[in-house]
């Protein structure tokens, strides 16, 4: 198949379509600059939101363009195994966040001194007068969100690239500077209520493309019996080579590690603000539902994407070098939307309506991550240790400068087009998971978890998933499991032990805990 689909006129209209969907955004950051007062409304929106903008806000900015592009083209490549049990894990994980985490956090991130931060919820929770807890956190969030930045901006430059021709490093670079003047304008409600817009607009898209595959692929027939010649690429229990056209059994280790992406959201800064930000705890049961139903139909239509792709477009590889058979398989969605404008003239401006699908992806994570960071080195480091009596206006400022300078970070690691978006974020996703996961369970469900095993968790969270990554996985066989697993549990372990062998917390913590344990 010739991978031009559409002709220049088309893809005009698509592009004018995407440029004015950006337009939007933009907009309406400036409508909500307005009501940013002060540094709460900025970085927590005043603890204003409802149930469906919290949780339609909390899955888009979880998912990003690892939804659109990484998970699919994992699909394409190896079959249904690695992507499927990582996507039956991100959905066991999504509900158990919401139900067990987000309402005690909800509560205790406001009688723990009104933290409107993650880390200012750490710090509280623990009494921590010095801010060591604070600092810790910060740091981690600076590193791992430049990471996790890039490959959204990454994902911004394939997208223009791939479908019209542009250069790759100069539309990464405007994309970057949109999602930055919304972001510096906007602050949390202008970031939470585009959420919720892009949000919609990626559970649509997906569905779209979906039905668009199962067309050109001929028919769930046609599905089946080309599936069916592909050795182990429909199984759970194996995975498809393609160089050797053979089936790889997948080992039950290798489904716990993919599984494993679940224990990541105990530990993501921007799907638990969320949860802190809701106006009425007694919300969270609808937001959990709302949210429930998102996340189990995409992530499962975006499997299924790469999954039928295989069928509809099977020279979607052909003549790929090796290094980059990742990068051109993540462009499964961009090429599927593009067959849609085939079909039909008027049907080419819904194709720019859903290729924006992947701009709102991108978009949804990316303003949360740059908002988060921000808030974590002008509130928690700036005003937190450096500053205490900086005003609002000051921390305002620096926020703003901290989100350019971090999008200027991210921009520089995304200059590879062929980097992998799913590998990205799986670094990424692994860091906050093991360094912020374990002690965000302990804190919440564990009275004898003291200051000590707090700072013990945090590190060696962080340090496991570093040293497994960049040490241990590259020996391969059973150490080249998914780093965010071993690194959870050595946290959990530590938080742990050293809680138990150094001093309770004291009592004024432990009422504050039986509260928030009270609180109905």
């Amino acid at each position: 198949m010739n991978l031009e689909i559409l002709s220049a006129g088309q893809k005009t209209i698509a592009f004018i379509g995407m440029v004015v969907y950006m337009g939007l955004v933009v907009t309406v950051g400036l409508l909500y600059s307005k009501r940013n007062k002060n540094t709460e409304d900025f970085f927590l929106g005043g603890r204003s939101l409802g149930p469906w903008v919290t949780a339609m806000s909390a899955e888009a900015s979880d998912m990003s363009s690892w939804l659109l592009m990484g998970l699919p083209g994992l699909a394409y490549l190896t079959g249904f195994a690695s992507a499927g049990w990582t996507a039956i894990g991100l959905a066991v994980g999504t509900w158990f966040n919401w139900r067990f985490v987000a309402y005690r956090l909800r509560n205790y991130s406001h009688l723990a001194g009104n933290a409107i931060t993650l880390p200012d919820y750490f710090s509280n929770r623990f009494h921590d007068s010095k801010r060591v807890l604070m600092t810790i956190a910060a740091v981690i969030i600076f590193f791992f969100f430049i990471i996790y930045t890039s490959s959204g901006f990454a994902a911004l430059g394939r997208l223009f690239n791939n479908l019209f021709g542009f250069d790759y490093t100069l539309m990464m670079v405007i994309g970057a500077v949109v999602v930055v003047l919304y972001t510096i304008v906007g602050g949390f409600l202008a970031e939470s209520t585009t959420d919720f817009m892009q949000g919609t607009l990626m559970f649509f898209s997906l569905i779209i493309i979906l039905i668009v595959g199962v067309i050109e692929a001929g028919g769930f027939s046609q599905i089946g019996e080309t599936l069916g010649s592909m050795d182990g690429f429909a199984s759970l229990f194996s995975s498809y080579n393609r160089a050797t056209g053979a089936a790889t059994p997948v080992s039950f280790l290798e489904i716990i590690s993919s599984m494993a992406w679940g224990l990541g959201y105990f530990g993501m800064p921007h799907v638990l603000l969320r949860f802190m930000a809701i106006r009425d705890a007694k919300q969270l049961g609808n937001s959990r539902r709302i949210a429930m139903i998102w996340v189990v139909i995409s992530l499962f239509a975006a499997v299924l994407i790469g999954i039928v792709g295989v069928v509809a477009v099977p020279s979607l590889l052909d003549g790929v070098a090796a290094n980059g058979t990742t990068a051109r398989a993540e462009t499964i969605f961009i090429v599927m939307a593009q067959i849609l404008g085939q079909y039909s003239g008027v049907l080419v401006v819904l194709v720019g309506v859903i290729l924006s699908g992947i701009l709102a992806a991108t978009m949804s994570t990316s303003d949360s991550q740059l908002l988060i960071t921000s808030s974590a080195i002008s509130q928690n480091f700036f005003k937190g240790v450096l500053k205490k009596d900086a005003t609002d206006k000051q921390v305002l400022w620096i926020s703003r400068a901290t989100i350019i300078v971090v999008a200027i970070i991210g921009a520089f690691l995304a200059t590879d087009p062929n980097s992998s978006i799913f590998g990205i974020v799986s670094y990424a996703w692994a860091g906050f998971g093991a360094a912020f996961g374990p002690l965000m369970l302990f804190s919440l469900f564990w009275n004898r978890t003291n200051f000590a095993g707090a700072v013990a968790g945090m590190l060696s969270g962080f340090l496991g998933v570093v040293v497994w990554k960049n040490v241990i996985a590259p020996l391969g066989g059973m150490w080249g499991i998914y780093e965010l697993l071993p690194a959870f549990l050595f946290s959990g372990l530590c938080i742990l032990m050293v809680s138990l062998v150094t001093k309770a917390p004291s009592k004024a913590i432990q009422r504050e805990f039986e509260l928030v344990v009270g609180s109905k």
